[in-house]
């Protein structure tokens, strides 16, 4: 089968932020989606891609930007958005936050939303779908061809436990402390066409591979292919799904910037003539395994032949290779964020911060939609003290 992939001018950016419903008085999820889209007909009916929509349950709401060209342009866009969207929340005693789990609240209570993609994914994936109470973010950075689409997927798949450890934020399942940075990667990773990408050979490779899933049943289309990483045909764009819910705008604009620079990175040295690196298969998915468990602390493997690092270490290499490139983008400022990160503690960390102080799961609810609201951290037990 053919696929057209819809080359992009350049390494423009679109940003899907998934966004939970808490009850302002019980820090419970609230399953009133629909309820909140209808009360913002403009950005919820807004043509076929609208800047606010729902998701698999009515606890979230996705808020979508536009094609944007800077980081600092999707900022702004999803900034808008989300005032929109806090206002009519809080008129219906909702609060708004965004971490990879909710802390408290059951999936078992959960209502899905009344779209008919939706319950043929329920119908077809009955439990494994039902559980799927989880929150991330998507950053989709424009590719001039699809020839290029695979290679550049073959070679961010090396960075899955980047992603991953620097926005880890679902430490917490169902009142519970997993002992895992991330739980929603487990969760959403156990759909059967989710986890790590096939790393293929070429774009027919990929054509190939699509056809024979569709012929076989396996998917209905090719969006069902949920993979951490993913070539997206209609937009032109690669697409990197492997983020937990990032509690700060701040955070939200680093993952942007630490993807645009990376993709325009990879592209510059294709432009070169250069072959872009392409890890094995099992390193990907030792090294996500890593991450999951350990996030920032992870030891991860940075060769075939298993040689490893300190993910730590590695990050701040990676900082310091990209900056030129961030710089050029316009978006070195957000990629700076991922030092401050490592410095005072991804989301995971900063939850169990709180608990180690003595704060309760809710006062990590509390934390979250602070973090939100104003756009900054909260750690050291700092929720846990003035709930006291």
């Amino acid at each position: 089968m053919a696929i057209d992939f819809n080359a992009s001018d350049g390494a423009t950016l679109g940003v899907e932020w998934e966004i939970q419903l808490v009850d302002a008085e019980t820090r419970h999820l609230r399953q009133d989606a629909r309820e909140v889209l209808a009360a913002l007909p403009s950005l919820s009916e807004n043509g076929d891609n609208p800047p606010v929509r729902h998701e698999l349950m009515e606890s979230t709401v996705e808020v979508v930007t536009g094609i944007r060209h800077t980081v600092a342009e999707a900022k702004a866009d999803l900034a808008g958005t989300l005032t929109a969207l806090r206002g009519a929340a809080a008129d219906r005693g909702i609060a708004l936050a965004c971490t990879g789990t909710h802390p408290i609240s059951d999936w078992r209570d959960a209502v899905m939303a009344p779209t008919r993609r939706y319950a043929e994914l329920i119908e077809e994936m009955q439990w494994l779908a039902r559980r799927i109470q989880t929150f991330g973010v998507h950053v989709h950075v424009g590719v001039s061809d699809g020839a290029r689409a695979i290679p550049i997927v073959n070679a961010l798949s090396a960075y899955l436990p980047h992603f991953l450890a620097l926005t880890a934020s679902s430490p917490f399942w169902k009142g519970s402390d997993t002992g895992l940075a991330s739980s929603r990667a487990i969760v959403f990773g156990q759909l059967p066409t989710a986890g790590p990408p096939h790393l293929l050979d070429d774009w027919a490779a990929f054509e190939d591979y699509m056809d024979t899933l569709l012929r076989s049943g396996t998917i209905r289309s090719i969006k069902e292919v949920w993979w951490d990483i993913r070539p997206h045909p209609d937009f032109g764009t690669v697409e990197i799904r492997m983020f937990d819910g990032i509690p700060t705008m701040r955070e939200v604009g680093m993952a942007v910037a630490l993807c645009q620079s990376l993709v325009t990175l990879f592209e510059q040295q294709l432009d070169r003539g250069y072959t872009l690196p392409r890890p094995a298969a099992w390193v990907v998915r030792d090294n996500k395994w890593r991450a999951t468990r350990y996030g920032l602390d992870a030891i991860v493997i940075t060769d075939d032949s298993g040689s490893t690092a300190p993910l730590r270490d590695d990050l701040y290499e990676l900082i310091r290779e990209l900056e030129p490139v961030a710089d050029r983008l316009g978006c070195a400022e957000e990629l700076k964020v991922a030092g401050e990160v490592l410095e005072h503690g991804a989301p995971y960390e900063r939850q169990r911060a709180i608990r180690a102080e003595g704060g309760t799961l809710e006062n990590i609810v509390d934390a979250a939609i602070t973090e939100l609201a104003e756009d900054r951290f909260v750690t050291l037990g700092e929720v846990a003290h003035a709930g006291a």
